[in-house]
Protein backbone atom coordinates (compact mmCIF):
# COMPACT_ATOMS: atom_id res chain seq x y z
CA UNK A 1 0.00 0.00 0.00
CA UNK A 2 1.33 3.50 -1.31
CA UNK A 3 1.27 6.67 0.82
CA UNK A 4 -1.68 7.90 -0.94
CA UNK A 5 -3.65 5.28 -0.40
CA UNK A 6 -3.16 4.85 3.27
CA UNK A 7 -3.92 9.11 3.83
CA UNK A 8 -7.32 8.16 1.65
CA UNK A 9 -8.11 5.52 4.37
CA UNK A 10 -7.19 7.31 7.40
CA UNK A 11 -9.06 10.02 5.82
CA UNK A 12 -12.20 8.07 5.25
CA UNK A 13 -12.61 5.29 7.62
CA UNK A 14 -12.41 5.64 11.24
CA UNK A 15 -9.10 4.15 12.57
CA UNK A 16 -8.12 2.89 15.91
CA UNK A 17 -4.68 3.32 16.98
CA UNK A 18 -2.46 1.11 18.86
CA UNK A 19 -2.00 -2.59 19.61
CA UNK A 20 -3.91 -3.05 23.17
CA UNK A 21 -7.03 -1.65 21.58
CA UNK A 22 -6.58 -3.39 18.18
CA UNK A 23 -6.34 -6.72 20.03
CA UNK A 24 -9.31 -6.27 22.07
CA UNK A 25 -11.41 -5.20 19.17
CA UNK A 26 -10.44 -8.13 17.25
CA UNK A 27 -11.55 -10.06 19.78
CA UNK A 28 -14.91 -8.49 19.53
CA UNK A 29 -15.26 -9.43 16.15
CA UNK A 30 -15.33 -5.47 15.24
CA UNK A 31 -11.88 -4.50 13.39
CA UNK A 32 -11.51 -5.68 9.15
CA UNK A 33 -8.60 -4.46 8.37
CA UNK A 34 -4.89 -4.39 10.21
CA UNK A 35 -2.16 -2.24 9.21
CA UNK A 36 1.21 -2.98 10.57
CA UNK A 37 4.28 -0.86 10.69
CA UNK A 38 7.51 -2.29 9.00
CA UNK A 39 9.16 -2.20 11.61
CA UNK A 40 6.22 -3.19 14.04
CA UNK A 41 7.27 -6.33 16.64
CA UNK A 42 7.69 -10.06 14.87
CA UNK A 43 5.41 -10.36 18.54
CA UNK A 44 2.99 -8.34 17.98
CA UNK A 45 2.63 -9.83 14.24
CA UNK A 46 2.29 -12.91 15.22
CA UNK A 47 -0.34 -12.24 18.17
CA UNK A 48 -2.37 -10.66 15.75
CA UNK A 49 -2.06 -13.05 12.44
CA UNK A 50 -3.85 -15.45 15.14
CA UNK A 51 -7.44 -13.56 13.98
CA UNK A 52 -9.09 -13.94 10.66
CA UNK A 53 -9.07 -10.34 9.47
CA UNK A 54 -7.51 -8.51 6.69
CA UNK A 55 -3.70 -7.87 7.38
CA UNK A 56 -1.84 -5.23 5.30
CA UNK A 57 1.88 -4.64 6.31
CA UNK A 58 2.82 -0.97 5.66
CA UNK A 59 6.50 0.09 3.88
CA UNK A 60 6.47 2.44 6.21
CA UNK A 61 8.53 2.60 10.10
CA UNK A 62 6.12 3.54 12.94
CA UNK A 63 7.87 6.90 13.77
CA UNK A 64 6.98 7.94 9.91
CA UNK A 65 3.33 6.45 10.12
CA UNK A 66 3.18 8.40 13.56
CA UNK A 67 3.83 11.63 11.53
CA UNK A 68 0.98 10.54 8.33
CA UNK A 69 -1.42 9.90 11.30
CA UNK A 70 -0.72 13.12 13.42
CA UNK A 71 0.70 11.92 16.59
CA UNK A 72 3.21 12.87 18.95
CA UNK A 73 4.20 8.72 19.65
CA UNK A 74 5.15 5.81 17.57
CA UNK A 75 2.68 4.03 15.80
CA UNK A 76 2.96 0.39 14.95
CA UNK A 77 -0.67 -1.04 14.43
CA UNK A 78 -3.61 0.95 13.13
CA UNK A 79 -6.67 -1.01 12.52
CA UNK A 80 -10.42 -0.11 11.53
Amino acid sequence: MGLNELKKVLKEKKMVFGREVTIKNLRKGTVKEVFLAKNCPEKIKKEIKNYDVKIIELEIPSDELALICKRLHPISVLSC
